[in-house]
């Protein structure tokens, strides 16, 4: 697997966290957010954005962060929260619950996209950081499978939408079958293409 490289400053021995989501944009499913504080002395190689890399590519590499890593965590929002605080609200509340589960306090946390939720420790937004920074490369590999496999779950529960495929996102599969079907327990009744099935 060619290693990616990644041009963020080092931060000189500070204990630093990367922090990204997953799940943002689909109509249906929780968001998922991954911390993620690699170890210095034993760097996960393959390391890149999650969406650069195959899904056979990600579970192998999901495995490695979470034998290499010092620390790594899972935070989430569900669909009621997501309906009731917003999708953005609802995505930084994913962030600190997985900052807070870390097992280790970091010193610095680097944030995925512009915007950091208050955490107990310094933040930086980053930009594409899943490119640039290989912390938050790791976490967007870990809140990747985690919610790919939830799905699959998902899917199994309410078959007919196609969840295991396009994740929740709003294909025109999925529009579909919501209109056929109409919407289940964990589609967002928020999100305008769910909303306008309910007002009908």
């Amino acid at each position: 697997m060619k290693q990616h490289q990644f041009n963020w400053p080092d931060a000189g021995g500070t204990l630093v966290a990367g922090v990204d989501e997953v799940g943002r944009g689909p109509l249906c499913g929780p968001v998922i957010a991954a911390a993620v504080i690699l170890d210095p002395e034993c760097p996960v190689v393959g390391l890149n954005d999650s969406k650069r890399l195959t899904a056979r590519q990600r579970e192998a590499l999901f495995d490695v962060i979470c034998d290499q890593a010092l620390a790594w965590s899972l935070g989430r929002a569900e669909v009621a929260e997501i309906d009731q605080l917003n999708i953005l609200h609802a995505t930084m509340l994913a962030m600190q619950r997985a900052v807070a589960s870390l097992s280790l306090l970091p010193e610095l946390a680097y944030i995925d996209g512009n915007r950091c939720p208050k955490l107990p420790c310094q933040a930086e937004a980053v930009i594409k950081g899943d490119s640039k920074v290989p912390e938050i490369a790791a976490a967007s590999i870990i809140a990747k499978v985690a919610r790919d496999r939830e799905m699959a779950i998902i899917d199994q529960q309410w078959p007919g939408y196609g969840i295991a495929g396009h994740k929740g996102y709003p294909t025109p599969a999925h529009l579909a079958a919501l209109k056929r079907l109409g919407p289940t327990p964990v589609h967002r009744r928020s999100f305008k293409p769910v909303r306008l099935l309910l007002t009908d």
